[in-house]
């Protein structure tokens, strides 16, 4: 086990796509992530997962799910970049579905959110004992609802329900609709984010079995970090059972370098924010304590 200070902690890290044109066709950046889910179905290893899908109101407007097949979890392939409450189905998928072994789909805080609930099972007793994994995803940052129709209003001069796809990719947010595409520099989107994302440490999700995103990867690529031995030994199967086509990652600065600057820029700035909060006497969220502390720390 590697403990980096900016990656936390894991085992391996490699890049890799699905192999099943069925997942890559409704997925985004190799569909890793409905890839390791539907594996872990078929094997066993879970027995149904919470995925994030389009709401009937509006597509960019994600509802959580509880899916028990590949078709469903299918239907919440793709990026959303819209808070998505999925471990509010936690207890409905024990106590109403009869789930044994859960799957969880979650960005950093949640993945954090999720180990607070195992760690101290207040009002879920006889719940957490039931996930069987945790797969995470990197975030910068995440937008309410509200948050990014208006600046997509407002940036791009459409509505969302005319948006067919949006991507984050070398510091701008691409978003093609109807009409066409439109971008918008990142640092243009700074305002609108979800206040906890200004705090938050963790951009790998390190608290997770497994975590994955397109940093690090060439296009339609995902770089994977197998973490826990749980989630290194169900990626070891998928790829011994030609499920995922992988590749070493490029240890430049467009592969592991850019990864670990995006990680270590966010502990840095995220930190100051911190800080400030810290000088003026506040409170600050979550995980931190009351002293000024290296954000490089393991937490």
């Amino acid at each position: 086990m590697i403990h980096d200070s900016i990656l936390g902690p894991y085992q391996e890290i490699i890049t890799a796509k699905a192999k099943d044109n069925k997942v890559t066709s409704k997925s985004q950046d190799g569909g890793i992530v409905s890839s390791i889910m539907i594996y872990a179905l078929e094997k066993n290893i879970i027995d149904g997962t919470i995925v994030a899908v389009p709401s009937k109101e509006d597509p960019w407007n994600p509802e959580p799910m509880i899916a028990t097949t590949k078709k469903e979890i299918l239907k919440g392939a793709g990026t959303k970049y819209t808070m998505c409450p999925n471990l509010s189905l936690i207890k409905e998928a024990t106590r109403e579905y009869g789930l044994e072994k859960i799957g969880t789909i979650g960005t950093p805080c949640q993945v954090m959110g999720l180990r607070k609930m195992q760690t101290y099972p207040m009002g879920v007793r006889n719940v957490t004992d039931k996930i069987a994994l945790s797969l995470g995803i990197y975030c910068m940052e995440n937008f309410p609802y509200e948050s990014i129709k208006t600046f997509i209003q407002d940036k791009v001069g459409v509505k969302p329900s005319q948006v067919t796809k949006m991507n984050i990719t070398k510091g701008k947010l691409f978003i093609t609709h109807t009409e066409g595409e439109g971008k918008i520099p990142l640092k243009e989107t700074h305002g609108y984010e979800q206040s906890g994302c200004n705090y938050c440490m963790d951009y790998v999700a390190e608290l997770a079995d497994i975590s994955c995103g397109s940093v690090g990867a060439k296009p339609g690529w995902s770089t994977i970090i197998k973490r826990t031995d749980k989630g290194k030994s169900l990626i070891d199967q998928a790829i011994e059972d030609n499920v995922l086509e992988t590749a070493p990652i490029d240890e430049g600065k467009f592969g592991l370098e850019m990864l670990n600057k995006l990680a270590s820029n966010k502990k840095k700035k995220n930190q100051k924010n911190i800080d400030k909060k810290l000088d003026l006497g506040l409170n600050i969220p979550f995980t931190h304590s009351s002293k000024k502390e290296n954000p490089y720390e393991n937490r």
